[in-house]
């Protein structure tokens, strides 16, 4: 029996996976070749899906981007056996792009069969919550603190503050909720994770539920990932017939269960507070902080919200130690983080590496510079409220102090870039119609600021008072960043403010004035 791999992921799945598992059975069948056909998750790189590969004594060769019509072509090449062919690239764990990382979070994710907990187990999983099961809670919480993990969802918050507060709270109904509405541009990692090693998120959340003593949990998926919906649903149905979920798990005192709920598209329900107005049934509007969640969350109960790299990253923490999660990094960001290549890129996919790693790095040395073939302008990263980041801020190491110094932000780790050909003021105004779009209109600096900068902008653009208007801009954005209740307002100055002072010829203006001067000093 040859074991032929084929990705179920929705990147994968977008350019055809399903017709090429397809063509690959027939042609089997037809040369009357034992072939099993595994539909495991995507390895990330997404510059060459659909990879297939296929399991030699050597280890699992790769090939790819293979379509239906290349199927035939393959067999007769000799690709069961692992033989050259033009779309070839030799080992999949040789490949340069791939061998250069650091997957920890996504050690399993493109190698394991997704919905195969025999598979998941084989390959290290739920070794993290076999020890937390045997742990006390606040020992669980202690080796979180000591790995560095912070929150991976944007915001950077330590995340054993978060599980403490919880757990120090009087024993009664708690929760767990997954964050898992990704609707950062140019980010997917979330995506993969759920769709290519379920059980890690589903172990991250068991782990978290016997830290702070919740008995039930949510994950809160965008209703645009579809798959990702469906993959776990199912996985979490098999957990339960295996006892990794439900009453008394493995035998235990502890008990804990998990559900999907589906958003309707909202971007602001990303925000930890709208998301549990969501899960409640209702509008996705922020709440006022404080409370905060950790203490009253959730039906007005304590909850521990973490998004699902966070979560995911938890299990190799329990199995292997605070201390050697610790090790990856630099200063106060610790760990590995899934950077996510995308916009116009030779190589776009996803990248794991410890933070410290540079966005030219990033870009250059995995993304292969621009699809284009053209020079770098400008790179976003941190999804669509994040900097733009001129070319001189390229070296920045991806670090969360370090970002800040220079008025950017990491975020969820996403990385679009654009060539010489991008207008910034057009992206600077579409950071103000993003906003106004997607507001959810509890206050006023975010759901009357963002319309009025995208007017402001225009005028700037159309050389109508331009030096009176980017002063009213500057303004409008302290007003922003300084009065809105969340991160939906406060943050969108950030992408227009970094367009204005890093490329200030695309406002007609030669040089920046001397308050962004002063200001990016």
């Amino acid at each position: 029996m040859i074991k032929v791999f084929v990705p179920r992921d929705a990147a994968a799945l977008s350019v055809g996976a399903d017709e090429v598992a397809a063509a690959i059975a027939n042609e089997a069948k037809k040369q009357n070749k034992d072939v099993q056909i595994v539909r495991n998750g995507s390895r990330g790189m997404l510059y060459l899906e659909p990879l297939v590969e296929v399991e030699t004594a050597k280890g699992r060769v790769a090939y790819g981007p293979v379509s239906a019509k290349d199927v035939a072509e393959l067999f007769k090449a000799g690709f069961l056996e692992g033989k050259s062919h033009k779309l070839g690239h030799g080992l999949t764990e040789e490949i340069p792009y791939f061998k250069s990382q650091e997957r920890l979070t996504f050690a399993r994710c493109g190698i394991t069969d997704p919905l195969s907990i025999d598979d998941y187990r084989k390959h290290g999983g739920f070794e993290g919550l076999s020890k937390a099961l045997k742990m006390k809670p606040i020992d669980i919480v202690t080796e979180v603190t000591t790995s560095g993990l912070r929150g991976r969802g944007g915001a950077g918050f330590p995340t054993g503050i978060k599980w403490k507060t919880v757990h120090d709270l009087p024993a009664g109904e708690k929760y767990v909720a997954c964050n898992a509405d990704e609707g950062d541009s140019g980010t997917y990692a979330d995506r993969m994770l759920m769709e290519g090693d379920p059980f890690c998120l589903i172990e991250g959340m068991t782990i978290a539920a016997v830290a702070g003593g919740a008995t039930k949990g949510y994950i809160y998926i965008r209703s645009e990932y579809p798959h990702s919906v469906k993959v776990l649903r199912e996985a979490i149905e098999i957990a339960r017939k295996a006892n990794w979920l439900g009453e008394n798990i493995q035998g235990s005192q502890y008990s804990f269960d998990l559900f999907v709920r589906t958003g309707a598209g909202a971007y602001i329900c990303g925000e930890e507070t709208s998301m549990l107005e969501s899960l409640e049934g209702k509008r996705g509007v922020i709440r006022y902080k404080p409370p905060i969640p950790a203490i009253e969350g959730l039906f007005g109960k304590p909850t521990i919200i973490n998004n699902v790299m966070s979560f995911a990253a938890v299990p190799i923490i329990l199995a292997k130690g605070g201390e050697f999660y610790r090790d990856f990094g630099v200063g106060r960001s610790r760990g590995t983080l899934a950077f996510q290549l995308a916009g116009n890129i030779k190589r776009g996919g996803l990248v794991e590496k410890a933070f410290g790693v540079t966005t030219r790095q990033l870009i250059e040395e995995w993304g292969g510079g621009t699809r284009t073939g053209r020079p770098v302008r400008a790179v976003q990263v941190g999804g669509p409220l994040g900097a733009y980041l001129p070319t001189s801020k390229l070296d920045v190491p991806m670090d969360y102090e370090e970002f800040a110094k220079v008025d950017a932000m990491v975020g969820h780790g996403g990385v679009v870039v654009f060539d010489d050909t991008v207008d910034m003021a057009k992206q600077a105004r579409f950071a103000m119609e993003f906003c106004a779009i997607e507001s959810c209109g509890k206050c006023t600096p975010c759901r009357i600021g963002s319309v009025r900068g995208v007017e402001v902008i225009d005028k700037i653009i159309g050389d109508i008072d331009r030096d009176k208007n980017v002063e009213l801009l500057e303004d409008l954005c302290v007003t922003m960043t300084d009065g809105s209740l969340c991160a939906m307002g406060g943050l969108t100055p950030m992408p227009v403010m970094s367009s204005l002072r890093g490329f200030p010829e695309d406002f007609g203006k030669p040089a920046p004035n001397k308050f962004l001067a002063d200001a990016a000093e």
